[in-house]
């Protein structure tokens, strides 16, 4: 008789994972992923001297249409947060693409002002307007310290000034350089007069503030920049228009602190140091231009 095969033992039931079920959330996190927008984001520090100061954010067109970018924000740095005490018009801190301003007061010793840049990536014309104004100087100046003498009349052939730190208002000719390469002494604005003849609109020039970030357009005759405020310029930008570009060739070098040269940058370029570092000296040349030959008939 063969012998019975024993019972087989029984084994535990198999649980079984039910298949991941995707939930409201789940279903919508790839597309939250895409309504996600990256912005440009980048700090600045500016150094101001005791005293009252109005930042202005001026008008961007666009900015409506992006939620207000490109805006900014200013804040004290670490170490800073007794010197320096900052008053925005909105209650929210910012000041926005459309136009904002804030009143920024360094009481005891000069500080360095955080400034954050937050742009669209995809915003034309993204850049801020920043303009700084200061209202009140810092500690009164005593009763017998002589008052300031105002800088005696240019000559007329000076048509390039510059406001150079701890030189002041220095005054050259086109074609001459102005400020010294190697001084460490940055440039902190600048003016360009127009040669006789020649409207004060067909010269126009703009200052470098940041990257891709340029001061407004200003004509001939009119300051570009800040003074006594410790702001350096990045670059320069100069631009013909009108009968001035027909008649004239426009020319601007730079060299800046470090040792970093730029250009000759011709009509409407932009002069500036890929290290962006601050503006040391500037040479800014009219050439006339060859007149026009007539055509024979």
């Amino acid at each position: 008789m063969a012998a019975a095969k024993p019972a087989p033992t029984p084994q535990p039931p198999q649980a079984t994972t039910p298949a991941p079920h995707l939930g409201a959330a789940g279903a919508q996190a790839g597309d939250s992923a895409k309504m996600v927008q990256e912005l440009k984001v980048s700090g600045h520090m500016m150094a101001l001297p005791p005293g009252l100061f109005c930042v202005i954010n001026e008008p961007v067109p666009g900015a409506t249409r992006m939620g207000g970018l490109p805006g900014v924000r200013l804040s004290p740095p670490p170490g800073e947060a007794s010197n320096i005490e900052i008053s925005t018009f909105r209650a929210d801190g910012w000041l926005g693409g459309e136009g904002d301003a804030a009143l920024v007061r360094v009481k005891h010793h000069p500080a360095q002002l955080m400034v954050t840049i937050y742009q669209a990536a995809n915003q034309p014309e993204a850049a801020p307007r920043l303009q700084v104004h200061q209202i009140l100087g810092g500690a009164p100046v005593p009763a017998n310290a002589p008052a300031p003498q105002a800088p005696p009349p240019a000559p007329a052939r000076q048509n390039v000034m510059a406001h150079i730190q701890t030189r002041g208002d220095v005054t050259t000719g086109f074609g001459d350089w102005l400020g010294e390469p190697g001084s460490n002494n940055w440039v902190e604005g600048f003016a360009l007069t127009a040669p006789e003849g020649m409207a004060a609109g067909d010269l126009t020039y703009q200052a470098v503030l940041g990257r891709g970030w340029l001061s407004p357009w200003v004509e001939a005759g009119q300051y570009c920049g800040s003074r006594g405020m410790a702001l350096p310029l990045l670059g320069l930008r100069v631009r013909l228009t009108g009968e001035a570009a027909e008649l004239y060739e426009v020319r601007v070098e730079a060299s800046f602190v470090g040792g970093a040269k730029a250009g000759p940058a011709g009509n409407d370029e932009t002069c500036e140091a890929e290290t962006l570092a601050p503006l040391e000296a500037l040479c800014v040349t009219l050439t006339p231009r060859a007149p026009r030959k007539a055509k024979k008939r």
